[in-house]
């Protein structure tokens, strides 16, 4: 993806998920934003972007953090707000382990109270290692910890599935996570 795309694709996360009134722009209750809408405010903002050109964020994110509806007239963060939005998810039943990359300065504390959302909505999940070492490099020097996922699971945690196969709960108490060796 191209730098220009790279930060088109910033200030969609920051006004899809986190500070839509940036722009003068409402989501709905589920996160969505119409479209006509978004492009009209964001080029009053000075954010120069064409249908053309969210068209190819959206379809080219390699995190495929957004969506559009059925008729492409609304768009929305498949995950990852802190602003209150409904997604609309159904409870999943998890794979066995599930993964969370953070940075190792965080591990103590997270050691002590688990996993929390902290700004964000719900805690985010990976399904394999490599892309939770990607999330940890992101915080610093990365460490990946082991979330017993189906366990967490048949104790009543819930779980749910993003559009792009991020996995999603309330909080990892720390009974459920494995921590690197440090």
């Amino acid at each position: 993806m191209s730098n220009a795309h790279v930060s088109m694709s910033k200030f969609l996360s920051l006004v899809l998920r986190h500070q839509p009134q940036t722009i003068g722009l409402s989501l709905d209750a589920n996160g969505w934003a119409d479209v006509d809408e978004l492009l009209t405010r964001a080029n009053q903002h000075g954010k120069r972007i064409s249908r053309e050109l969210l068209e190819a964020i959206v379809r080219d994110n390699d995190k495929q953090r957004f969506a559009f509806n059925d008729d492409r007239t609304r768009i929305r963060a498949n995950q990852g707000h802190s602003v209150s939005v409904d997604l609309e998810l159904t409870p999943k039943t998890p794979p066995e382990l599930l993964y969370h990359g953070t940075a190792t300065r965080f591990v103590a504390s997270i050691r002590a109270q688990g996993l929390l959302p902290r700004s964000r909505q719900q805690v985010h999940l990976s399904a394999d290692e490599a892309t939770a070492i990607a999330v940890g490099k992101r915080h610093g020097k990365p460490a990946v910890l082991i979330v017993a996922a189906a366990e967490m699971h048949a104790a009543g945690h819930a779980f749910f599935q993003a559009d792009n196969g991020v996995w999603l709960t309330d909080t990892v108490p720390p009974q459920f996570l494995s921590f690197p060796a440090e």
